[in-house]
């Protein structure tokens, strides 16, 4: 029996060797984002819910909305882009950052555009929820898309290779019977 899920060591190596600089940071990013917004919405409904051990964060009666630590986040970012090197324009933690702000905005995006709380009303949440999770994969994915083409032909070779083992040993065993 093959195992089908390529190890860390084979991800690792397909992420560095087949992505350039740009295409790991759209990867990062995108990454990012799916998982903060999948936690958010979890975090949330848990909140509501009032289930776990997480509760609104307030200061002085008012509550703190999560875009605005995605703002701080973009605007840290932001001044990396406008300021830092290439180097640390590249760095994975500038592109996780730019994920995770992006999410922690369009997550709280309908109060943003109507500039009141109308956060969990059923105009359609658990549509824009499915909507933005499917477009947080699909974008996940694709950028993805030619690291995974490699792991699926590393696959194909390993198992190509073990048949072939396996198909020379069938006439020996054979003939030893």
């Amino acid at each position: 029996m093959t195992n089908l899920a390529p190890s860390p060591s084979e991800v690792r190596r397909a992420y560095h060797e087949e992505l350039g600089a740009g295409q790991r940071a759209a990867l990062l990013s995108w990454l990012a984002f799916t998982v903060t917004f999948a936690g958010l919405r979890a975090l949330t409904y848990s909140i509501r819910a009032g289930k776990g051990p997480f509760r609104n964060i307030s200061v002085g009666g008012e509550h703190l909305h999560h875009y605005m630590w995605g703002i701080g986040l973009l605007s840290g970012v932001g001044a990396v882009a406008v300021r830092g090197e290439e180097r640390q324009r590249r760095h994975p933690a500038v592109s996780t950052s730019y994920g995770s702000g992006l999410a922690l905005i369009v997550d709280e995006f309908a109060l943003l555009l109507d500039l009141r709380d109308v956060y969990w009303a059923r105009q359609g949440r658990i549509s824009i929820d499915i909507g933005v999770g499917g477009i947080a994969l699909t974008g996940s994915y694709f950028a993805a898309l030619p690291m995974l083409r490699r792991l699926q032909r590393e696959h194909k070779q390993a198992t190509g290779a073990q048949q072939a083992s396996g198909a020379e040993e069938a006439p020996e065993s054979a003939e030893r019977s």
